[in-house]
């Protein structure tokens, strides 16, 4: 098991030299950047404790992924797999916690913890041979993998607003609007074999906009009793959540440019630190679209039409 996160420190070594830096100064201007992102969001809205625990969470989930799972158990069995699961969940929460305490949030930075260990113990994914039926067609085949994959989480975001909705408590209701974005994200992580790119008969353009569309629209889909729900009971709040619903839907555009920026490949370190600044400094996304959405243009481009 020691050898196994070893070998994890030195790939993240690898990828961390891959971006142009020395390891130990990425570490540096990591952590430099991770404090002064989160006091600048402090400093400038409400949610940022729920923006950390989010966050942090996010980052958790991405190592809870089907083919992780189950290539921890066949390597080092199910024992084993939960130690090393709690290990990696408390090394991404340390720092997320201790700048919830360091604001005065104790509660939150509990959640967080508690939190860390569930995800741990528990794999999102089911392996019964159940097909689960979905709201979406074949063709956005991201939502259609996405949605059976994580389908849990859909539920429990829904009864986390009515949860809100109960005790009076905006705040926790825009927190299950963002985790339901989050989620979607999510269905953009891995880029897909080539050939479902290829089978668009159509130029870059269109396809990188039916992409984009076809996001929009099923997220709506899924967001649309939370924002209901939301709107009928908090009225006067209602600029509140209809910002939180356009930043959600324009941070999913961005990530799937981003996507496609780097195809391909996976999205690189510098991108997703792009992406990471402008979670907490959203007028930056001025700049990252145009640019995401040109160098996609670019890398898709030999497989469309013209």
């Amino acid at each position: 098991m020691i050898d196994f996160f070893k070998l994890q420190f030195i790939l993240l070594n690898r990828k961390i030299k891959d971006a142009g830096l020395n390891p130990l100064l990425g570490y540096l201007l990591g952590l430099i950047a991770f404090f002064l992102i989160s006091e600048f969001m402090f400093n400038k809205t409400n949610f940022a404790k729920y923006l950390v625990i989010l966050t942090g969470l996010s980052i958790q989930f991405k190592f809870s992924e089907k083919d992780r799972m189950d290539f921890l158990i066949s390597t080092f069995g199910n024992i084993k797999k939960i130690k090393i699961r709690l290990i990696e969940n408390f090394i991404i929460a340390i720092p997320f916690i201790f700048i919830l305490l360091l604001k005065s949030s104790p509660f939150e930075a509990l959640v967080l913890f508690f939190c860390s260990i569930i995800s741990a113990l528990f794999s999102f994914y089911s392996d019964f041979n159940l097909t689960i039926p979905t709201p979406f067609s074949k063709r956005p085949f991201e939502f259609s993998t996405g949605f059976r994959k994580s389908f849990l989480i859909f539920p429990f975001t829904y009864a986390l607003t009515v949860f809100s909705i109960n005790i009076d408590n905006l705040n926790l209701g825009i927190f299950a609007l963002l985790l339901v974005f989050i989620t979607i994200l999510s269905f953009y992580n891995v880029p897909e074999n080539e050939f479902y790119v290829w089978i668009y008969a159509d130029t870059p353009r269109d396809f990188l906009m039916k992409k984009v569309l076809n996001a929009i629209k099923n997220a709506s889909l899924l967001v649309a009793p939370i924002i209901i729900s939301l709107l009928i009971f908090y009225t006067k709040q209602f600029k509140l959540i209809l910002i939180s619903f356009f930043i959600g839907q324009t941070y999913l555009s961005t990530i799937i440019l981003a996507k496609y920026s780097a195809y391909p490949r996976n999205i690189s370190i510098s991108e997703g630190l792009l992406i990471a600044l402008s979670l907490y400094f959203p007028p930056l996304l001025i700049a990252f679209i145009p640019m995401f959405y040109s160098k996609s243009i670019g890398n898709v481009k030999y497989l469309l039409n013209d």
